[in-house]
């Protein structure tokens, strides 16, 4: 069985995919923001599983995380779940937490990246962007640029499976009741990508939706834009993935 990390999995779909690996199996670790929103996660933690606690708006916080949890043994898997759709929080919860927890953690042999159709709208450009948080960030960018990171990834990491799913427009905290699509299929891809070993599971550098292939945004699989991407958030942050 694997050892995965769901990060912001106190509710919604994050959540949702811990319950189901746990259900099937696997030892799961369990994220949340701060000690008060972990008593939300106590259930998960009677099953068995683990929990690591920190903000991810905050970097000191993500790289905290990453050194326990490098300290505590190797992961197999890890979904990026973690987004918020408004606010400051946007760009260092949606990417750069993302970022350095990849660039930090210790080489985990599957990365899955929670991307959305909103990212069709993201701008292939980083110049001017407040990756600090300093003002409200574009969701659609954030989406854009972890879509990238996953084919990046993908790209200058051969032996590690990494790609990005749209879990849909689902009814979370986030997409609101009347949300149109299933939240049941809103989990699967994640679950799938990080513990099949079903042959489409072990490929790497996709965008999936509801276990289909898709073709993201032209931006996400140009080099010159990966590069520019993963450059600036080098320079950003102080660390080289």
């Amino acid at each position: 069985m694997s050892r995965v990390l769901v990060t912001g999995s106190t509710e919604g779909l994050g959540r949702a995919t811990a319950e189901t690996l746990l259900a099937a199996g696997h030892r799961v670790v369990v994220h949340a923001r701060n000690p008060q929103r972990a008593t939300a996660l106590r259930p998960l933690l009677d099953r068995g599983a683990d929990a690591v606690t920190g903000d991810l708006t905050e970097r000191d916080a993500v790289r905290r995380i990453a050194a326990e949890l490098n300290d505590a043994g190797p992961l197999d898997a890890v979904v990026h779940n973690a987004g918020v759709w408004t606010g400051r929080a946007v760009m260092p919860v949606n990417i750069v937490a993302p970022y350095l927890l990849t660039a930090l953690l210790s080489a985990p042999r599957r990365l899955v990246y929670l991307s959305s159709g909103s990212h069709f709208g993201g701008r292939p450009a980083t110049r001017g962007v407040d990756w600090l948080g300093r003002s409200a960030g574009s969701y659609a960018d954030s989406k854009l640029f972890v879509t990238t990171l996953a084919a990046a990834v993908a790209r200058l990491r051969p032996d590690v499976r990494s790609n990005a799913v749209d879990p849909g427009w689902v009814p979370t905290r986030m997409g609101g009741p009347g949300a149109p699509d299933d939240l049941e299929l809103g989990h699967r891809t994640q679950e799938w990508l990080a513990t099949s070993d079903e042959p489409e599971a072990l490929t790497t550098g996709g965008y999936w939706y509801h276990r289909k292939l898709m073709q993201p945004h032209h931006a996400v699989h140009d080099e010159a834009f990966q590069d520019e991407l993963l450059g600036a958030l080098a320079e950003e942050t102080g660390t080289a993935l």
